[in-house]
């Protein structure tokens, strides 16, 4: 077997070992909220969202496309294959890490913050298309802002119209809305988040001269989905404890207010192929919610612990996957 072939092989088994890890790290998530609730038992949960991540994931292509384009040029990349597995190899090790911690990190940010990284290792900062990079960045950004201002407007629009019912019905009902806004969650999460591998399986393919479009090919479409599919049945405990209760105590009418926001944000990204951090974007439409409910009701030191994880993700899984690159380069 020649090198370029073991690093396909490597690559393609690390982008399915990292949306496995994303399954449990980021789908937590997604269902953190329900199971904080007890509208679902962890067990139907995380069975609910597996399905809704695989069907979700199988149902689009294009923010794989823009992971394929618009950070480096796939067809002119210097050293392709040793960039790509650096990328990966760095954002996994970050995504154990926080998991580990039970910090509500971004797969998105370390990934693209490690394929930018290892680009540059391989060929200077003129590798970047700044274009297509600055929108990943703007998108990254902007959308917990307005996951957070949607879920303020949207809690604000239940508060006032539901105040003179009776509390406990109403929570009562909301509970089995819940149930239903969980799935749609886990949906939307799928749309997004496991494009991302796609898309770098894709890049690979495209480097090693396998494919010459950056279509995405059905088999990696379906191997995405599966290894998020199963990652999301493992559960990701850690992470549901931070987002269910550490952000603010949350109710079924709370927990619905969040999934509905989050769930419109992160499919209108989808919808224009842009890729967002999902869990930017869920915890963001909690604290949204949690500011329209009671301000003190947050706890701002949980928000403030994640704030800063967002912001160092990217610089440090550049670095990372940097350093993997360089070591990489003296093997291979």
């Amino acid at each position: 077997m020649d090198s370029i072939l073991i690093l396909t092989i490597l690559i393609v088994i690390f982008a399915f070992g990292f949306d496995f890890i994303n399954g449990f790290h980021d789908t937590a998530n997604a269902i953190a909220t329900a199971v904080s609730t007890k509208a679902l038992k962890p067990r139907h949960a995380i069975v609910i969202a597996a399905t809704m991540n695989f069907l979700g994931a199988i149902s689009f292509t294009g923010v794989a496309k823009t992971i394929t384009e618009s950070i480096v040029n796939p067809f002119s990349m210097d050293n392709g294959p040793l960039v790509i597995l650096a990328a990966l190899i760095s954002s996994i090790i970050w995504n154990l890490i926080t998991w580990y911690f039970g910090i509500p990190s971004s797969s998105s940010h370390a990934i693209i913050g490690s394929i930018a990284g290892a680009a540059i290792a391989s060929a200077g900062f003129g590798v970047i298309e700044y274009k297509g990079f600055i929108n990943i960045i703007e998108a990254l950004i902007l959308s917990p802002l307005l996951a957070f201002t949607v879920g303020f407007i949207v809690y604000s629009i239940f508060k006032a119209s539901l105040k003179n019912l009776n509390l406990a019905k109403t929570n009562k009902r909301f509970r089995v809305i819940q149930i239903f806004t969980a799935a749609l969650q886990s949906y939307t999460h799928g749309t997004n988040d496991a494009q991302k591998s796609m898309g770098i399986i894709t890049m690979a393919l495209i480097t090693n001269n396998y494919i010459s479009t950056s279509d995405i090919p059905l088999w990696v479409q379906i191997g995405c989905a599966c290894a998020m599919g199963l990652g999301t049945s493992i559960g990701g405990w850690r992470i549901i404890k931070t987002v269910g209760a550490n952000i603010m105590k949350i109710r079924p009418i709370n927990g619905v207010a969040a999934d509905l926001s989050s769930a419109a944000v992160i499919f209108g990204a989808t919808f224009i192929h842009l890729p967002v951090s999902t869990t930017h974007v869920i915890s963001s439409s909690i604290l949204g919610v949690g500011t329209a409910h009671r301000v003190k009701g947050v706890k701002w030191d949980t928000a403030k612990r994640m704030v800063i994880t967002w912001v160092i993700t990217l610089p440090i899984a550049a670095t990372l996957s940097a350093v993997i690159f360089m070591l990489l380069n003296l093997v291979f």
